[in-house]
């Protein structure tokens, strides 16, 4: 009895190109599985504490704790929850739990957010909750970008400087104008040097906020949080500084 043997035939070309399409064809339908009905990625948020006359506080988002007994300039990592329409944020006196404010924030699959307390210079609620999205690339190359977020309700409409090295606000144009108490500037990008930050009254010369000399590199973004700094009537303005990326 002849025994059977398997005989190898070669594919023409119209076969080959036949196996790899049906190759490609399971290829994505094993990554189209990855993606389960009704599941979206969550939302990164971190908490910024910027009000200058809140006690120490505890922040909360959808109903976890993100900040504990924390004060002024605090700014927290960043962390995960579900995506809302309508995510609740409560602010607490760490001390005796009294709920200082309170608001429902747009929180967007897969974005970054910042959630701000701040105060909003009037009674009876002394304090606002506001939620930003933020940038979640570094700027470009040789360039830095920097976001600015008025709450000095006390001082104003503010104008921003980023004085060079060598240089004087009399022969620095301001990268934002006019920015309204509530409203942002930003994000504004820039060639990265060294830079001193001025911030002063819209129109007028005489500074509110000075800072250290910033020397920028490239790829920086952040966020700064303009504040009044005193409960008087012309206060200075203090600034928080957020690091979004590098």
């Amino acid at each position: 009895m002849k025994k059977l043997g398997t005989v190898n035939h070669p594919l023409t070309l119209a076969q080959m190109l036949s196996v790899v399409a049906a190759s490609l064809g399971v290829a994505v339908g094993i990554a189209g599985c990855q993606v389960v009905s009704g599941f979206s990625q969550p939302s990164l948020v971190r908490v910024i504490d910027a009000s200058y006359i809140a006690p120490a506080v505890n922040i909360y988002v959808a109903k976890t704790i993100f900040a504990g007994n924390v004060g002024e300039g605090y700014i927290s990592n960043y962390g995960t929850t579900a995506p809302s329409a309508a995510a609740p944020v409560s602010v607490t006196s760490a001390a005796g739990g009294t709920t200082l404010v309170s608001a429902a924030v747009t929180l967007k699959a897969g974005a970054r957010h910042s959630v701000f307390l701040t105060d909003n210079g009037s009674t009876p609620t002394l304090y606002n909750v506001s939620v930003l999205e933020d940038q979640d690339i570094a700027a470009a190359s040789g360039h830095s970008a920097f976001r600015f977020f008025n709450q000095a309700p006390r001082t104003g409409a503010l104008d921003v400087y980023m004085v060079p090295a060598d240089t004087t606000l009399a022969d620095t144009i301001p990268i934002c104008t006019n920015v309204a108490v509530g409203q942002t500037c930003g994000y504004v990008s820039f060639a990265s040097q060294t830079v001193t930050m001025v911030i002063t009254p819209t129109g007028l010369t005489k500074p509110k906020f000075t800072s250290t000399p910033l020397a920028l590199t490239g790829g920086e973004v952040r966020t700064v949080v303009m504040v009044d700094s005193q409960l008087t009537s012309n206060p200075p303005v203090n600034v928080v500084i957020a690091d979004d990326v590098n």
